[in-house]
């Protein structure tokens, strides 16, 4: 079994003639948690869009678990385990906590198109979505109708929901958007607990989360690999302190 669980050779993006994303040779590390960090418009939600079949490659290849996944749809990639976890958070509003998780759960049954099916039938699912809502410290919240959650607490969902598909690997596209202090830091544990046994990618553009929370690192710009390596090295290569000058600045991780 390779290390990397995740690789990509010479992955690349074309618009109509602009490249979004260019010959990118990615490797994530197994058990790792890996960040894609980067200015605005570097490419890393395009190279997320790749990787998880929303968009097809001008050329390059994905390989997951040594496997060729390039051509495959995304529904194939999520059943072999690598599943992502939306940007905005993409949770049903007007059902409970409990029954958000249950929607992931289903696929377990082999029932996730039965529409017709009583509500009761999920009962089977309580058990483990409970566990699952315990994992994200959400277990008091089971009963709550999700569009009354605060926005933090609806990442935790979402990372439920994500973890209900029972993923080898998870991608997480920028987990602590839009949160104040105290929900990121809840969501960094949150992270660093449900990393134990697999693979996190993540898009984030909160320096210090990643400064905290990453194995290894990845820094795109303009589509392109600029450098690679743990936290503490990357951040003083005179390369990546030059890309972003003029956006967050990278020095403020260490603050």
């Amino acid at each position: 079994m390779s290390e990397f669980i995740l690789e990509t050779q010479g992955l690349t993006k074309e618009f109509k003639g602009f490249v979004a994303v260019s010959n990118v040779d990615l490797k994530v590390q197994r058990g790792h948690i890996h960040a894609l960090i980067g200015p605005n418009g570097a490419g890393k939600t395009t190279v997320f869009n790749l990787l998880t079949k929303f968009l097809p490659p001008s050329s390059g290849s994905i390989l997951f678990e040594g496997r060729d996944i390039t051509r495959e749809a995304p529904v194939a990639t999520a059943r072999r385990g690598m599943v992502r976890s939306f940007q905005i958070s993409a949770t049903f509003p007007h059902l409970t906590v409990m029954e958000n998780v249950r929607i992931g759960l289903q696929r377990t049954l082999g029932t996730e198109f039965h529409f017709w099916r009583s509500k009761k039938s999920l009962d089977v699912l309580n058990g483990r979505a409970m566990e699952l809502l315990e994992s994200v410290d959400l277990a008091g919240f089971a009963d709550t109708v999700t569009a009354e959650m605060p926005y933090g607490r609806k990442r935790a969902l979402e990372i439920a929901t994500t973890l209900a598909l029972d993923p080898k690997m998870m991608l997480l596209d920028e987990p602590t958007q839009g949160m104040g202090s105290e929900d990121i830091a809840r969501v960094v544990d949150l992270i660093r607990k449900v990393s134990a046994n697999r693979t996190i990618l993540m898009v984030e553009h909160n320096l210090s989360v990643v400064a905290n929370l990453c194995d290894r690192i990845t820094v795109l710009t303009r589509g392109s690999i600029l450098a690679e390596g743990p936290y503490a090295e990357v951040s003083k290569n005179p390369k990546v302190l030059e890309a972003y000058v003029g956006s967050d600045d990278i020095n403020d991780a260490h603050h």
